[in-house]
């Protein structure tokens, strides 16, 4: 009896014991979790996991994607509606070697027939969306994997022909065509040379301001390369000085600033068949932002602006007509017209489709080439992209802000634009990659305070699978504690402004608590979205778990709210804007819960000139500045992204200088901090530099750090960390 009660006393020992520390495991897991700066930028913890880009094969059945196998960075082949099952391997990593050395595949492509893939390895960076690689051309039967051109190396922009036969790239600045049959290689054009002409890729300023780099484009029957040749020789030179040896080392390059000339740039075509090259006339114009093939007949269309970019024109060119131009749209506005990728060919090839703005919102218009024009969508929305056509369903898929301009909903019509069905079941932000044929789509949705799902839904919307949830990070969310970030609106000058906000944990309206403004507030952009913010929401939640209310708010200029609303700073970038920052600052600072000594403003970019406009303009609001990466007068900025909301300052002085915060220094009186990397080819450092002669000529006191070498972007290695950490040791000491 007496073992078998010892015997029960130690399992119940045991038992206490064992509860006792699953209740501690429970107290130490049910604790929240310190954030930091180095877990939100060194340890990358509240980056949530994505979907690998997939590439639609032609019959829209099938998709390729990059996968690891065996270890080896491999190209999979896999069916849209078996998920879960392994995929074919097309291309295994262990294959692209040359030369005894292994190349690590950055990018591919297929030619045709889809027997041969372009492989794009050593990608280098130019600038925001260049860069140079070494191609090769891999054999999906033999395995083989030869090199494009070992002469002409590293190459940009190789594309096939459509016929799969040839493959035509770009080398330092002369466009190369490969014919696959024979493995001869001929030049397009010879002239091209650094700083002076380029052929077939973009300068600069087109790349920063249009988004685009390729300059070139095959014909449908691969017969003709249509491409702009850029004369640069006229346009002034900027030089960047970087650190790296013992001795800096020069990098100059062209940088066209507002009211300075342009590259001349002319649109040619080049005949493969008959070896001619000959230039096609396109009438008065300034710029040439945009080329494009029709995708079944020899039809190029051509889009012009004029300077101050409120006069757009879509030009056609026809073989039929022996390539004579023809003017077969027309647009002007009061302010500017907006470029973008939004031109979709409808199947009979006599119409396209466009996005424009002038009824007051982006919505879609029917093009013919015989210049007929035709509204497809209405209402006080935007549409914001167009994702594609289905031509056997005769509907078109695109994304709008119907439900609000902190929005972006996946939506499909048909081609009148009269049964319209939106596809996103929940407010927030959707985006989608279609299959050919529109037959699939991967979407990728979340809100402000879900991190992205990642679904494959047939193209009537319905659900097929869910290819990432995010759940871990959802988790990771839970445990550190993650304040919810609410949509409001807060009164500006004139008009309800969209805002977010994040409040301190526990937040308790009878007591006080600084605010910390995050802003940007350029034309046509938006920082109030309802998407997962990914780094930049750590970062914000960490100011709020040190007791502030974090507020961003898209003040007038913004998008998504009209062409009026958007276009109302036109020729005055900063003024209103300013006004609204202001007013909404004032306007919490009435607020009981709100410490109105202890207003701070941070932004970066656009952003930066107006925490700078803030701390000078709005001084007796603001207290805090952070100016990372500012302009701070437009003259020094580049003339296609300023002319086209400030025109030239020989026509505009007082909309330059009224607004610069340059000329406004006197007035400063709080803790003002300047950010900027001297490698910055955007905005240039000699923006800071400006910044600082006017503040120590006005006797002003300041905070200064130059990040030496980092771009506009402020990134690589321990940068962001040491950014950040940075920043939030002064919005501590001094807010």
């Amino acid at each position: 009896m007496l073992t078998n009660f010892t015997e029960k006393i130690s399992a119940m020992q045991k038992y206490i014991s064992c509860l006792f520390s699953c209740l501690m495991l429970f107290s130490i897991l049910a604790q929240e979790k310190e954030l930091t700066v180095e877990k939100i930028w060194s340890e990358y913890r509240f980056f949530p996991s994505g979907v690998d880009g997939f590439r639609s094969m032609k019959d829209g059945e099938y998709y390729t994607r990059f996968t690891q196998k065996e270890g080896f960075k491999s190209i999979l082949k896999y069916n849209f509606t078996q998920t879960g099952v392994a995929g074919e391997v097309l291309a295994h990593g262990k294959d692209f070697k040359y030369d005894n050395e292994l190349r690590k595949a950055d990018d591919y492509q297929f030619n045709e027939q889809e027997t041969k893939l372009l492989i794009a390895t050593n990608k280098e960076k130019k600038y925001r969306r260049s860069y140079t690689a070494e191609y090769f051309i891999f054999d999906i039967e033999t395995k083989s994997f030869v090199p494009l051109d070992q002469d002409h190396s590293p190459q940009t922009l190789a594309r096939f022909s459509p016929d799969g036969k040839k493959i035509a790239y770009i080398h330092n600045n002369n466009i190369f065509v490969k014919n696959l049959e024979d493995n001869f290689i001929f030049p397009v054009t010879t002239d091209g040379k650094i700083n002076e002409i380029i052929n077939g890729t973009t300068d600069w300023v087109y790349e920063e301001e249009f988004a685009i780099t390729q300059a070139f484009d095959w014909s449908p029957d691969s017969r003709y390369i249509a491409f702009l040749k850029f004369d640069e020789r006229h346009v002034k030179e900027f030089t960047m000085t970087y650190h790296f040896d013992l001795y800096p080392d020069l990098y100059t390059f062209k940088y066209p600033k507002a009211g300075e000339d342009n590259s001349k740039v002319t649109l040619h075509l080049r005949d493969l068949n008959g070896n001619t090259t000959a230039v096609l006339e396109v009438g008065e114009y300034e710029y040439i932002p945009r080329l494009q093939w029709s995708p079944i007949d020899n039809l190029l269309l051509v889009r012009t602006l004029n300077r101050h970019q409120n006069h757009l024109k879509i030009i056609a060119f026809n073989e039929r007509n022996n390539w004579k131009s023809a003017v077969i749209y027309e647009e002007t506005d009061d302010a500017y017209v907006e470029i973008d990728d939004n031109l979709l060919f409808l199947p009979d090839n006599k119409n396209f489709l466009i996005t424009s703005e002038r009824d007051g919102f982006n919505h879609i218009y029917k093009i013919g080439v015989d210049g007929k024009t035709e509204q497809i969508t209405r209402g006080n929305w935007d549409v914001i992209d167009l994702k594609g056509i289905n031509e056997k369903n005769k509907t078109i898929y695109f994304s709008s802000s119907a439900s609000g301009a902190i929005n972006k909903d996946l939506v499909v019509t048909n081609f009148k634009g009269k049964k319209t069905k939106i596809l996103s079941k929940t407010e927030g932000t959707t985006n989608a990659a279609f299959s050919n044929g529109m037959r699939y789509y991967v979407q990728s949705w979340s809100n402000a305070n879900t991190p992205p799902i990642f679904t494959l839904h047939k193209g009537d919307g319905s659900l097929i699978d869910t290819l990432e949830g995010n759940e871990i990070l959802n988790f990771e969310l839970e445990q550190y504690g993650f304040q919810p970030k609410t949509f409001t609106q807060l009164k500006g000058v004139e008009d309800d402004l969209n805002a977010w906000i994040i409040y301190p944990p526990n937040f308790d309206e009878t007591k006080k608590y600084p605010v910390y403004f995050n802003v940007y507030c350029g034309p046509g952009s938006n920082m109030v979205s309802n998407n997962f913010g990914s780094a930049n929401f750590a970062y914000h939640q960490l100011l709020a778990k040190n007791g502030y209310i974090v507020v961003s708010v898209d003040t007038r200029g913004t998008m998504n709210r009209g062409a009026k609303f958007k276009k109302s700073t036109y020729l005055q970038l900063g003024k209103l804007e300013t006004e609204d920052l202001i007013a909404v600052a004032k306007n919490l600072r009435e607020k009981p819960y709100v410490d109105a000594d202890r207003i701070g403003v941070m932004g970066w970019s656009y952003g930066g000139y107006m925490a700078s406009l803030a701390m000078t303009k709005g001084a007796d609001i603001f207290k805090m500045g952070i100016a990372v990466a500012p302009v701070t007068n437009w003259r020094f900025y580049d003339n296609i992204y300023t002319e086209r909301f400030m025109r030239t300052p020989q026509e505009n002085p007082d909309g330059y200088d009224d607004n610069s915060p340059i000329n406004h220094v006197d007035k400063l009186k709080g803790n003002y901090f300047i950010i900027h990397g001297s490698g910055d080819d955007n905005v240039h450092y000699q923006n800071t530099m400006e910044m600082i002669k006017a503040l120590v000529k006005a006797d002003k006191q300041f905070d200064l750090f130059i990040y030496p070498n980092k771009d506009h972007g402020i990134y690589g290695g321990n940068t962001r960390n040491h950014l950040f950490q940075m920043m939030l040791e002064y919005t501590l000491k001094n807010l």
